[in-house]
């Protein structure tokens, strides 16, 4: 399957499908998958993957981060944020849903160990807010276009010092499968389409780009429970 090249109106209104979902329609379920509150057993096995795919993202970072600054690009309500900070981290977490930021800001303690964060609202790729040493986004560019997600790593690489760790979906029987379905019987409560890429095609997208010269891929994992399948990808210098 093919992909069009994006533009501004391509990135600009998948993030605003995106704002809309999580703010008006996803926050309490999120708030529920995010917790121990108890959840369906669909909502489990996702729970669960996005906690393996979360700790793999994490072990892929100095168990030291002390004096580090981290960009949580995506933050949803904080859990990595604050991991990162126990580290000892200096965490920008960003987010564009105002109703997420308000949870994350209320679930972590008032205490995270030798680091800080510094929750905000709005665009991930927003140059204000600054350099970084570490770029992390899991599961935040999983409803992007391939050719939106090479821009948006390459804007994420342009503002990091030593790695950018990010997660997309893989190109799978299942999810696109799914991706199908979800094109055949759209419902209002679901999330904007994930848009399945292979690894393949994902690797050479970000090699053949220019702005990502002095970057190359690292290591890859993938976490796949019954509901929740997800590829964490490492992009260093």
């Amino acid at each position: 399957m093919s992909d069009s090249r994006p533009g501004v109106d391509s990135y600009e209104n998948t993030r605003s499908q995106l704002e809309n979902y999580f703010d008006r329609t996803a926050v309490d379920a999120w708030s529920k998958l995010t917790s121990d509150a108890p959840v369906s057993r669909i909502r489990a096995t996702v729970r669960a993957g996005r906690e393996a795919i979360r700790d793999t993202l994490l072990s892929w970072l100095p168990a030291d981060l002390s004096g580090a600054r981290l960009l949580d690009a995506g933050c949803g309500t904080g859990l990595l944020a604050a991991e990162a900070a126990r580290r000892g981290a200096d965490v920008t977490a960003v987010d564009l849903s105002p109703n997420l930021i308000r949870l994350a800001r209320e679930r972590v303690p008032d205490s995270v160990g030798r680091g800080t964060i510094d929750f905000r609202e709005g665009d991930m790729l927003d140059p204000a807010l600054g350099r970084f040493d570490y770029v992390v986004a899991m599961d935040s560019i999983i409803h992007y276009n391939a050719w939106d997600i090479r821009d948006m790593l390459a804007a994420m690489t342009e503002r990091a010092e030593h790695a950018v760790l990010a997660t997309y979906a893989p190109r799978t029987p299942l999810l696109t499968l799914m991706h199908a379905a979800g094109r055949l019987f759209p419902r209002s409560d679901r999330a904007p389409l994930i848009k399945p890429i292979s690894q393949r095609r994902i690797k050479r997208l970000l090699s053949d780009e220019p702005r990502m010269a002095d970057w190359q891929t690292a290591r890859s994992q993938r976490v796949a429970t019954r509901f929740y399948i997800s590829q964490a990808l490492e992009i260093v210098r």
